[in-house]
């Protein structure tokens, strides 16, 4: 495993906690972290991180409108 140091200035207001969960949103949704490493990151239960996601923009399932409808169709 590797570290990083990250340098903020005094006026950016969040915790250790909040980088790395923004940090794994962003590699969730990139598609670099699955569903399950982006909660090992964030040090939060898949379930949480989910819940979590929503308040970074992060969509949880990315299918597309013709996906969605075909599923619709097929269900």
């Amino acid at each position: 495993m590797r570290t990083i140091s990250v340098r903020l200035p005094d006026f950016v207001d969040v915790t250790d906690n909040d980088i790395l969960k923004l940090a794994a949103a962003k590699l969730y949704e990139s598609g670099k972290l699955s569903l399950g490493q982006a909660a090992a990151l964030a040090g939060l239960s898949k379930r949480r991180l989910m819940e979590e996601l929503g308040d970074c923009g992060v969509a949880v399932f990315s299918m597309g409108g013709a996906e969605l409808e075909r599923d619709i169709r097929n269900a």
